[in-house]
């Protein structure tokens, strides 16, 4: 009994961990590494930002300035030009996506 409990509560965080404040299932690829970036252009009409980056393990990226589209287009209104950001990548069909940021600080 004194290992159920431990058990079960590790089996239970994983679940919680999927959503988030608001109660809607979070994406599956939140695992993804963040990498540092700098936000070289905001398209919005496109629907993709331009980012200069490192080596992207998660998507098998060499360090380029390359256009990504966004989980998410209100991130578009947020981004700019400039800023540079911690972000993860990954593959949704053939095109690279930015499925989480954060600001750098």
């Amino acid at each position: 009994m004194r290992l159920l409990f431990p058990l079960l509560l590790a089996l239970a965080l994983p679940v919680h961990a999927q959503h988030n404040h608001h109660g809607a299932a979070a994406p599956a690829t939140t695992a993804a590494p963040l990498s540092d970036g700098l936000v070289k252009k905001v398209d919005k009409a496109a629907g993709e930002v331009v980012i200069q980056h490192g080596q992207l393990d998660s998507i098998g990226m060499p360090p380029m300035t390359m256009a990504f589209g966004v989980a998410d287009k209100t991130w578009l209104d947020r981004l700019k030009p400039g800023d540079k950001i911690r972000f993860a990548a990954e593959m949704k069909g053939s095109t690279p996506v930015v499925s989480r940021y954060e600001l750098a600080k």
